[in-house]
């Protein structure tokens, strides 16, 4: 689960930001991500499979999740979490594809290091 905030210097022509950053929560995408990492997230980017994604939970729209994409099918994007083993995590094998992906993560900006 996700913290969220929007950047103030990425607008687009309409006036929504085109970038979001987003505070990590939990386990699910150790080790790639880290509980009380920073990410910038850019809005509607094309995705591939491997990226890390910000989607809707399906159930729950107000709710953002961060998974890794795996493959693309008709019904929408199956995502999937680094950790299977993570208490709490949820991803498609849970709920099945997702449909409403918000962004793709373009870097994770905090902390500038880690501690080994």
């Amino acid at each position: 689960m996700l913290k969220s905030a929007w950047s103030r210097n990425d607008l687009t022509r309409e006036g929504e930001p085109r970038l979001m950053r987003v505070r990590v929560e939990g386990d699910s995408m150790r080790p790639a991500l880290l509980p009380g990492d920073w990410l910038f997230v850019r809005r509607s980017a094309a995705v591939r499979p491997g990226d890390i994604v910000v989607a809707r939970l399906p159930g729950d729209p107000a709710q953002l999740i961060v998974k890794r994409a795996q493959w693309h099918g008709e019904d929408g994007w199956w995502l999937e979490s680094d950790n299977q083993r993570a208490s709490g995590r949820r991803d498609s094998w849970d709920f099945g594809p997702v449909t409403e992906i918000v962004g793709r993560v373009v870097l994770r900006y905090w902390p500038l290091r880690r501690r080994a």
